[in-house]
């Protein structure tokens, strides 16, 4: 069985090697993609031994997502099971182990994480509130939360969904409702969360204003569209 996880970084140079380390300690074998940093992001994780994709420029974490996912299915053809997680240090590559033990031992397509709110600073908390309530009354759904960057997928899942993903704060939307579409068994497990920065307020609203468009206009098609799967 082999693990492996899957980095979009964009100049992460103070926390890229502290996670590839500590994820090669437990088994889980770091692929790092390099999204068009301008910092030692690449030097840090070529020094080391890791996986390293590049892109030259930025194109954002879903197109670094895609990247990985396309590295894996073209050349480990022996995957079986593969986390995405964030380069930031937001989740500890110890929350790794129980992803990948929630997949495995329930026999899941997909899992994405369900944070702690009393850990979430209260402008995230709110605008996640938003989004959880609309993508849940949309997709007539009960998930706990539903923009964790912190997910795992099996093999088929990840050749689903790898043309669902999205750029964006609506990547981890649009993976989630990809799995509903491609009837996947999904299902949720508590993981810890630290969060080491907040966005201005101007920001934020843009954020939620733009996410929560994306969840209706997604929850519309997939309610009344001709295209309805289930």
């Amino acid at each position: 069985m082999s693990r492996f996880a899957v980095i979009p970084a964009f100049n992460e140079e103070k926390n890229i090697e502290r996670i590839v380390t500590e994820l090669k300690k437990i088994d889980i074998r770091p692929i790092v993609v390099d999204d068009g940093s301008t910092d030692n992001t690449f030097d840090i994780c070529s020094n080391n031994g890791s996986t390293i994709l590049r892109h030259d420029v930025n194109k954002g974490k879903g197109e670094a997502i895609k990247t990985g996912f396309d590295y894996l299915l073209k050349n480990h053809p022996d995957f079986t099971h593969a986390i995405v997680m964030d380069a930031d240090l937001q989740y500890s590559p110890e929350e790794t182990m129980k992803i990948f033990s929630f997949l495995e031992s329930k026999n899941l397509d997909f899992v994405m994480g369900q944070r702690d709110w009393g850990k979430v600073p209260f402008r995230h908390r709110l605008g996640n509130f938003v989004w959880r309530k609309t993508f849940n009354m949309a997709f007539r759904t009960k998930f706990k939360d539903t923009n964790c960057g912190l997910m795992g997928f099996n093999r088929d899942a990840v050749e689903k969904l790898r043309a669902n993903i999205l750029g964006g704060y609506i990547v981890d939307n649009s993976i989630l409702i990809g799995a509903i579409k491609n009837n996947l068994k999904v299902d949720q497990i508590p993981v810890k969360v630290s969060y080491h920065k907040k966005s201005g307020v101007g920001r934020g609203v843009r954020v939620v204003l733009g996410v929560l468009f994306y969840i209706l206009k997604e929850g519309l098609k997939y309610r009344f569209g001709k295209k309805k799967q289930i």
